[in-house]
Parts: structure tokens; sequence; C-alpha cells
């Protein structure tokens, strides 16, 4: 069980992003949780069952895509060292 399994895509707010990434291709997109929920009746979904129904859309792959959820906060890098 991942954390793909414990939230529901209704769960996530609409100005979310999503991250998929082909695991052949390695084309990336942005999709939000509104996008997909015009699409259908998707909200009961757990995030895994949207990773396995997301296919690549590039010309001639079709590819599985894998699931991300980017984080929107600034980067900071490691402060090491004795203080």
């Amino acid at each position: 069980m991942s954390w793909l399994d414990a939230i529901q895509l209704r769960d996530l707010d609409a100005g979310a992003r999503l991250e998929l990434t082909c695991r052949n291709c390695g084309k990336v997109r942005f999709v939000t949780p509104a996008q997909l929920l015009a699409l259908g009746d998707f909200g009961h979904l757990w995030l895994s069952e949207v990773q396995a129904r997301a296919r690549c859309k590039q010309r001639g792959c079709k590819g599985a895509m894998r699931l991300a959820l980017p984080h929107r906060g600034e980067t900071k890098g490691f402060v090491g060292g004795i203080a």
C-alpha cells in the first residue's frame, strides 16, 4: 500500500497539479484534478487507479504513466556543517 492508495481524486484541491511521466518515452505532462473530474465521474477513484488508467498521449507511445504530486513550496538546500 502506497500513498496513492490513501488519497482519492476528490480529496485534492482543484488547483493542485498532478505530474504524469511516461515510463516508456519520458514525456511529462501536468493535469489538475478539475480536468480529470471534467472527463467523467472519476471523483471516487483512488490515485493508484488514476495512475493505472493513465496512458501517454505522445504519438505512437501509449505507455503507462507514473503519477507524482509535486511540492509547491520553495526548495531549500541542505546547510551542513558545525554551527
